[in-house]
């Protein structure tokens, strides 16, 4: 299939840019949106976790939905379904209201993010797929970076709502860019899976021991990632006295070192494999959780010691994450959204359950978050390493 490699990262990376948006926004308006709805801060921010969930149930099922029906009727209905829940949500009243909207939005979203990996996958292959994937990842960067600053914007023009506006907006946005310019990319000549065969698929997918392996690395890297994303604005604005101006800055700097990390991976990419610069990536991930730890242990932690160790923490899931789901993918060519709905699936369902466990217990302090980070990390390290073999070259 012959298109241009820049244009299929870019639309891609444009609809996976929906998720870290839909996350991260409203981030600043946390406090603000909390007030509203008459609940903690603490309990708002599990809104994230509930949003994990259902967006790891909509990539279980519209992956393989994706490999019957083709990548653009899934990709269009899950924009419409994100779109209307987002609108939707402007109108939460009840804690429990916004839970149960953004769930649905989650859905929505979950089927356009199973599609980026699969879409990718039905173009490249090998380290092309990788090189492809990762400069999606660096511009998908740029979304995270910028979602705190736009949802403080927004908040300081109106209200936690127009958050949810513009989202909304976005997704219309995606809409006409994927159905004017993104061509069906899966071969519809092959045969549509029957619903024993997706089982059959998923069961094929858990069983082998190196695909587990890197799914085991993704998730558990993602894990971390959402324990301080959960944490960070309470931990940052109240705990540490940051300012909601600031927060998007100092959010912002780790997104700025994740996307120069996926830079380095690609470079590394052509004299090192996908494989080396995982288990690279997870290392230094062990390290800084380890450093997070004693920070908080010897009772010296601050913004000044806390924010450049997270940043090394985040800042190398630019080696980490399309590594992972390259390199999975290579032993699921003829399946490829079902393997990749999968590896989203336990991704995102591991990301909400260590968002609960940092916001559940309503504990004021940084400990929650540097434990989680250091069993995810520690898990992801020895998971990778006892279920992939060492690759050379």
């Amino acid at each position: 299939m012959h298109l241009n490699p820049r244009r299929v990262a870019l639309l891609v990376a444009a609809n996976t840019a929906l998720a870290p948006f839909a996350i991260d926004a409203y981030l600043p308006a946390l406090p603000a949106l909390a007030a509203t709805i008459d609940a903690s801060i603490h309990h708002t921010e599990l809104s994230i976790s509930v949003f994990l969930f259902g967006f790891a149930l909509g990539q279980l099922t519209c992956g393989p939905l994706s490999d019957c029906v083709g990548r653009r009727p899934v990709l269009l209905g899950g924009l419409a379904v994100f779109l209307l829940a987002s609108l939707a949500i402007t109108q939460a009243g009840t804690l429990h209201q916004l839970w149960a909207l953004r769930f649905v939005q989650a859905l929505g979203g979950g089927a356009c993010v199973v599609n980026s990996a699969a879409i990718v996958r039905d173009c490249f292959s090998g380290r092309e797929a990788a090189r492809v994937m990762s400069t999606m990842a660096m511009i998908l960067m740029l979304a995270p970076l910028a979602a705190p600053a736009v949802g403080s914007g927004l908040l300081y023009l109106a209200d936690w709502w127009l958050i949810f506006v513009f989202l909304a907006a976005y997704a219309a946005f995606l809409m006409w860019l994927m159905g004017r310019y993104l061509p069906e990319t899966r071969d519809m000549t092959r045969p549509a899976a029957s619903p024993k065969q997706v089982l059959v698929n998923y069961a094929s997918v858990l069983q082998h021991r190196e695909a587990m392996g890197y799914i085991c690395a993704a998730a558990m890297s993602f894990s971390g990632m959402f324990a301080f994303i959960t944490a960070s604005p309470f931990l940052y604005m109240e705990h540490y006295g940051l300012s909601p101006a600031m927060y998007p800055v100092i959010f912002g700097a780790n997104v700025v070192v994740m996307a120069s990390s996926t830079r380095v991976n690609i470079r590394l990419l052509s004299r090192r494999s996908p494989q080396q610069n995982l288990r690279l990536g997870l290392g230094i991930q062990l390290v800084a959780a380890t450093g997070l730890v004693l920070v908080v242990a010897t009772g010296v932690d601050s913004l000044y010691t806390v924010v450049p160790l997270v940043m090394m923490f985040m800042g190398v899931i630019g080696l980490i994450a399309p590594n992972a789901i390259s390199s999975l993918l290579e032993h699921f060519s003829h399946m490829s959204a079902t393997a990749a709905a999968l590896q989203g699936s336990i991704q995102f369902s591991c990301g909400a359950l260590a968002g609960v466990l940092v916001g559940a217990f309503e504990i004021d302090s940084a400990w929650p978050m540097v434990l989680t980070m250091l069993a995810a990390s520690t898990i992801g390290n020895i998971g990778l390493r006892l279920l992939t073999p060492r690759v050379t070259s």
